[in-house]
């Protein structure tokens, strides 16, 4: 008993000591030591811990209180610089010529450390991305407008049916139910039909929030991510019901895998068929792989874009003044009639429009998470400070959206600043980076775009929407977790379509 109890003690001081000679290296002789920011932050991740784990996705408002306090360059852990200013973002997310690795710490937060988001290496990146690359050209993406057309005149009618019989429709579920129909019919070939639910209940938007829940847990305890992917797909049905459609979807992308090269139906033209393609060397189309680029591919496609068709769509209602100056605009130009259809190319023509969507992108985010990048060989410059290679420098996308400099009266929803600034339009769209920039930039842009433009234009034609039940407080970010999430989570937008236009 005794020599347990000595060894007990011998563990604690030499864990005291390890704490203790490690905080002093890191205090002052890391090589950020000189970096501003509070001491805690920079001796212990314990400051992190606290804020996103124990709080709740509270740590992004943390950071922002300290760069009221340092300046606009901090130490936020003992690793990784935070910088809140907007002029400096395009060096860390470059494109081009400059290298920026994913910050490994951040491998597993999103629950698929083998998919291309969260791949580390640039060149691995590069190469991965290529794989997909061309399905999210806007040549592509534009060949899918029969179907997000198709998908879109569908959403209308819940729109019409709700009007007929005057019940209230929860948009952020319905727009997510339009995202997740075609996001499905591009990877998989056909539409799973959550526009056809009477609620419009989506699997993959149950997964997304089921997996947005444990990402600061993933980040501070990756091993969780291993143990969760070694539960059989019986049990995880249980634990994350959310999971279920999409673990049917990847056991039928391993079975197409899996079928003899005679057998496989390879003229359809889906990401997965090109994922699980025998010219890919066979590590990068494994099963493992394809399970976690699935996640991200449908998780990305569906919940990001709902919330920007939620947010616009908020705004609108809660100001008719929008809605009816952006009908005017589209009645008097692309879609005169009711039954009148238009092109994105002619869409993304109308300036008022592309003014409630710029909008829309700066007040949904994308993530509001922090992304930091590494420059391994690269010493970055910021202001008298050298930025050592192989540091972790990040900036989040709610900061720079929320910058007054740029945006004045920031909270505010209004697009005439950017017909305002249409004789330099680059001043502002340089600012919205809800697709993150550079070598990075999110691949499915281009078609989120051609949802913004098509769904906001036809709606806005067709019904007039007043809020129901439905405050700022449902949309408001208060917490973290990739993607803002309001007080219920997700953003919860409610509302009544109280005319239906007529020819």
């Amino acid at each position: 008993m005794m020599l347990s109890s000595s060894w007990l003690l011998l563990a604690l001081a030499y864990s005291f000591l390890y704490f203790l000679v490690q905080s002093i290296y890191r205090l002052f002789f890391h090589p950020l030591s000189r970096y501003p920011g509070p001491k805690l932050t920079a001796a212990t991740f314990l400051y992190e811990f606290y804020y996103d784990v124990i709080k709740g996705g509270q740590f992004l408002f943390q950071i922002e209180r300290m760069h009221e306090r340092y300046g606009p360059v901090v130490r936020i852990n003992p690793r990784e610089l935070h910088i809140k200013d907007p002029s400096f973002y395009d060096t860390i997310y470059a494109g081009g010529t400059h290298k920026r690795d994913k910050d490994p710490g951040w491998v597993h937060i999103s629950g698929a450390p083998l998919s291309t988001f969260s791949t580390v290496s640039h060149d691995h990146h590069r190469f991965r991305r290529s794989i997909l690359s061309d399905f999210f050209s806007k040549k592509s993406v534009t060949a899918l407008s029969p179907i997000i057309e198709e998908r879109v005149l569908k959403l209308m009618q819940r729109f019409q049916e709700a009007y007929d019989s005057k019940s209230a429709i929860r948009v952020d579920a319905a727009f997510a139910g339009l995202t997740a129909d075609v996001i499905t019919h591009y990877a998989y070939g056909k539409s799973w039909g959550f526009l056809e639910d009477p609620q419009f209940r989506s699997n993959i938007r149950a997964a997304v929030n089921e997996a947005t829940k444990a990402v600061h847990l993933f980040r501070f305890f990756p091993f969780l991510v291993t143990i969760f992917r070694t539960i059989p797909a019986q049990v995880m049905c249980f634990v994350q019901p959310g999971k279920t459609a999409l673990l049917e979807f990847q056991k039928s992308i391993f079975d197409h895998a899996a079928q003899p090269q005679s057998k496989r139906n390879d003229s359809a033209r889906t990401i997965f068929h090109r994922l699980t393609d025998p010219s890919i060397p066979p590590e990068e189309r494994s099963l493992a792989r394809i399970q976690d680029e699935a996640f991200i591919i449908l998780a990305a496609g569906t919940e990001t874009t709902a919330r920007t068709l939620t947010i616009a769509t908020f705004y609108m209602a809660n100001e008719p003044r929008i809605w009816k100056k952006l009908r005017d605009e589209l009645q008097s130009s692309v879609l005169p009639t009711l039954s009148s259809t238009a092109t994105w190319t002619e869409l993304e023509k109308l300036p008022y429009l592309n003014a409630v969507i710029n909008e829309a992108l700066r007040l949904s985010y994308g993530a509001v998470i922090r992304l930091p990048r590494v420059a391994p060989t690269e010493t970055l410059k910021y202001k008298d400070y050298a930025i050592p290679p192989g540091t972790p420098v990040s900036m989040s996308t709610y900061f720079v959206h929320q910058d007054p400099s740029i945006f004045p009266d920031p909270q505010t929803f209004r697009p005439e600043r950017w017909i305002e600034a249409s004789d330099q339009p680059e001043r502002l769209t340089k600012y919205i980076v809800s697709f993150t920039r550079g070598s990075r930039i999110c691949l499915g842009m281009n078609l989120a775009y051609i949802e913004l433009f098509m769904t906001i234009a036809y709606m806005v034609r067709r019904f007039d929407m007043v809020l129901h039940e439905t405050t700022f407080e449902d949309i408001r970010i208060v917490r973290d977790y990739v993607l803002g999430l309001s007080k219920h989570g997700d953003l919860r937008v409610f509302t009544k379509v109280t005319n239906m236009l007529q020819e």
